[in-house]
């Protein structure tokens, strides 16, 4: 099925969408992103001429694939585990791969470690034998605070070359350890592809091809799309999606709902970041709700857009949603994980030419650095003084179009998790709002753009866990606790210097909200 044979029921955004539209093709958008015109964002060529690499990553990538399974193959042979150390654009495909791609009969198990909490890090160190297990650090600069934590906690608790490897820009900080400590393996990416741009490159395929995944696939279905994507505005199913999503934040339906099937829900953690961190800046951009389930149309305010990959997918729900006047867009998807590879893409383009029709730079991220500078003060200076606010406090300031961002610094594997989702559903229901979990410090790569550069419409509750245990960082002189509570007290000093809506508040006090 095309894009365009499938019916998009856009409902108030169906005028406001046409106009992108035809605003995107006067401009010529497609024929100037394939030819890599900065212009069409920005006159300034910065960080973004050297940002474009993924439309030709594809070809490139399949011309290497023999090489590339050559050289990932040795790396595996005695091993039993695989796991990726990294953050946003380094890890959240892999964690795709590792949580929804079909397991390889007899590889190694792919584990994705970005988290700073002590909790999870101890239990990788149980569960994977570190001379069975192979260590892959990607970072795209090589200067990742927690990816370069987590690789000098491996390297001392099993300092043998033979078991790391490292993703990275070529000439990095990381690339020159990889090669001071002998490391087995060092992939340099292309230059030219930023962190959540990365997915069909090194970045995402060497750990695949690391799980005994058959990449090709993945790699025939971006290339499939790629050529539908060359398609004139009005036929081209990127286009037509930018200008819904577009038409939505001109109309106030900035809230983007992505439902996405099972099979395939890790997916969704992606999709969030590209799109946050791409038009989450200058005031405006996109806010991603990803992992909702759809609820009946009461629930929802008049901020809503959502999405679907594959007819069916949010069954009645989603019917029912339409027949409310919520608009609603259904995505064409086969179903499979080979099927990602043309969504990827697709996605790619879509999300850049959001940023062209807002007038935004879709390729930097430029609040991202506020927090890892605040992190680094807190660590430098010690802790600040963090008063923990009254729940009610904080729901009380919620408006009509706000968000709700519930930002969780707690062990990703733990059971809490699945009881802040349940929070979240409930706050969603009482105030009739969007509401997300982040858990930290994964959306600070992530979500954490959105959230300091984009509309001040969010409210935002931080939790952060205890840690009856800590793991000391080699050579740092403090803990992964230390460092999470660091990211969490620089992430809410730059949050309340934006003027943004923002407080710690008690865990259990938060828990109640469903009891």
């Amino acid at each position: 099925m095309n894009l365009d044979d499938t019916p998009e029921r856009l409902g108030p955004l169906t005028e406001p969408s046409a106009a992108v539209l035809a605003e995107l093709a006067e401009r010529d958008a497609v024929t100037r992103v394939w030819a890599a015109d900065h212009t069409l964002w920005r006159d300034d060529p910065t960080e973004i001429a050297d940002r474009l690499g993924w439309l030709t990553v594809v070809p490139d990538m399949a011309s290497r694939l023999d090489e590339l399974e050559a050289e990932v193959a040795p790396l595996v042979e005695d091993v039993d585990h695989v796991l990726l150390a990294g953050m946003g654009g380094s890890s959240l495909f892999p964690e795709v791969v590792a949580r929804d791609a079909p397991a390889a009969p007899g590889a190694p198990v792919l584990r994705v470690l970005d988290t700073t909490d002590p909790a999870a890090v101890a239990r990788a160190g149980r569960d994977l034998p570190a001379d069975r297990t192979l260590h892959v650090a990607a970072s795209k600069s090589g200067t990742t605070l927690e990816t370069r934590s987590h690789l000098e906690w491996a390297w001392a608790r099993h300092p043998d070359p033979r078991r790391f490897a490292v993703i990275t820009d070529p000439g990095s900080e990381l690339a020159a350890l990889a090669a001071d400590r002998g490391f087995a393996a060092t992939f340099e990416n292309p230059p030219d592809i930023g962190g959540r741009y990365s997915a069909l490159s090194l970045f995402g395929l060497v750990p695949a091809l690391a799980a005994g995944v058959d990449v090709e696939p993945l790699l025939a279905s971006a290339s499939s799309m790629a050529e539908r994507l060359r398609a004139a505005e009005a036929a081209n199913p990127a286009v037509r999606l930018a200008a819904a999503i577009a038409a939505g934040v001109r109309s106030g339906r900035d809230k983007l709902t992505i439902v996405v099937p099972d099979a395939v829900a890790t997916f969704g953690l992606w999709l969030e970041q590209l799109v946050a961190e791409s038009t989450g800046k200058d005031g405006t951009g996109v806010v991603p709700v990803v992992g909702e389930p759809l609820g009946p149309p009461e629930v929802y305010g008049d901020d809503r857009l959502f999405v679907a990959l594959g007819e069916g997918t949010g069954g009645e729900a989603l019917e029912a949603l339409a027949a409310a006047g919520h608009p609603v867009v259904v995505l064409p998807f086969g179903g499979s994980f080979a099927d990602l590879g043309g969504q990827v893409l697709l996605w790619e383009l879509a999300t850049a030419l959001v940023g062209a029709a807002l007038g935004i730079q879709p390729f930097d991220q430029p609040d991202v650095a506020a927090a890892k500078a605040a992190t680094a003060r807190v660590l430098a200076e010690g802790p600040p003084e963090v008063a923990v606010e009254p729940v009610g406090d904080l729901l009380a300031t919620l408006r009509p179009g706000d968000y709700l961002a519930i930002q969780a610094f707690v062990d990703p594997g733990g059971s809490v998790v699945d009881e802040l989702e349940r929070v979240r559903l409930a706050l969603r229901d009482r105030h009739r709002v969007a509401t997300t979990v982040g858990l930290g410090p994964r959306f600070l790569h992530s979500t954490g753009q959105l959230h300091k550069g984009g509309p001040d419409t969010g409210v935002f509750l931080q939790v952060v866990g205890d840690d009856p245990e800590d793991i000391e960082v080699p050579g740092a002189g403090h803990g992964f606790s230390a460092l999470k509570r660091a990211q969490a007290d620089g992430d809410l000093l730059t949050l309340r210097e934006r003027g943004r809506r923002a407080g710690r508040v008690a865990l259990d006090e938060l828990l109640e909200v469903v009891s």
